[in-house]
């Protein structure tokens, strides 16, 4: 059994993470890190987990695990690492954006390679340690790495999505009150959003130069990405059908689907879903994840089972809260 350990155990990540956990069959967890709730029971705060597991959150780390997930807040992840010190042997998979850049990626010798595993999926298998990509960045990216690779990508790219209250994390503000959130609809940090950083790396490594014009939004609804994007592409759809499936044909997760797609088919899964139209010289591509999930835990996971050699799916065939 892999001997796992989390750090900063409270939040919806790790809500999500403790959840997927528990029913994996190749996994035990051996501690859940949070000093705001030691001694208390996981189920007292992740209420969802109620008689799924008896787990206390604990004050004590051990060093010795054989992987460790950082669910911290972001810039925590850094400070953490500098004060405790784990067995050369632990594998760590940090889900902040602290490592996610290239001049981030090492950090006391450690070497994080960008865990999307659609893009990189040997690498991440040879890795030690995990930067876990941005919930905003996975949707993004998967709907622009057929277009990337082939070299398609030459002109600007309009990206219009909106994410969940989840994406927001725990902490109240004014703008995660519910009754701000309720029947209500915005944007924020348009153009601006800290995600661009890791999606443009991975575009300019694959020696596009596109520009990205980036507007996020908040839904009045709990989880979700829900992403469209627009660029030129001479091609007819058919062929642009074939270039996101012959891309996709092994992905574990990502699929291209012919119908239109909508959150729903994806919210409690793993999966990314794709949808491709033609409109004059416009392609319109439309990407669907949970933001918990497939941007966040699932995929964290899924990196996991990677580096260990396991089926990639294991543990995280989740079906979707359809109706």
């Amino acid at each position: 059994m892999i001997e796992v350990g989390i750090i900063g155990g409270a939040g919806y990540t790790a809500g999500e993470l403790i959840r997927i956990l528990i029913g994996h069959p190749k996994v035990h967890i051996n501690f859940v890190y949070s000093t705001s709730n030691a001694g208390n029971k996981i189920a007292s705060v992740h209420q969802d987990l109620y008689g799924e597991t008896n787990l206390k959150f604990s004050d004590e780390i051990n060093s010795t695990v054989d992987v460790l997930f950082l669910c911290l807040g972001h810039g925590n992840s850094k400070a953490f690492l500098a004060e405790n010190h784990f067995s050369s042997s632990t594998k760590i998979i940090d889900l902040s954006n602290d490592f996610r850049l290239t001049e981030d990626a090492v950090f006391e010798n450690k070497s994080f390679v960008y865990g999307l595993p659609e893009l990189q999926k040997e690498a991440i298998k040879n890795a030690q340690y995990i930067a876990n990509p941005g919930c905003f960045a996975t949707a993004i990216q998967l709907a622009l790495l057929p277009l990337a690779k082939a070299q398609l990508l030459q002109n600007e790219v309009h990206i219009n999505a909106v994410t969940g209250a989840t994406g927001a994390g725990t902490s109240l503000s004014a703008s995660t009150h519910f009754t701000w959130r309720d029947n209500n609809f915005s944007h924020y940090k348009a153009f601006s959003h800290q995600h661009l950083g890791e999606i443009n790396q991975t575009i300019h490594q694959l020696n596009n130069k596109s520009e990205l014009y980036f507007i996020p939004n908040r839904g009045n609804f709990s989880r979700g990405i829900f992403a469209t994007l627009y660029t030129t592409f001479d091609g007819t759809l058919a062929e642009a059908k074939d270039l996101y499936n012959s891309f996709y044909k092994e992905a574990a997760f990502t699929q291209v689907s012919d119908e239109e797609i909508h959150l729903k088919q994806v919210v409690n899964t793993n999966k990314c879903l794709i949808n491709l139209q033609k409109h004059n010289q416009q392609l319109l591509i439309t990407s669907c994840i949970d933001n918990l999930l497939k941007g966040a835990s699932g995929q964290a996971v899924q990196n996991m089972n990677l580096m260990f050699g396991l089926e990639e799916k294991e543990g995280i065939q989740l079906k979707a809260n359809y109706f």
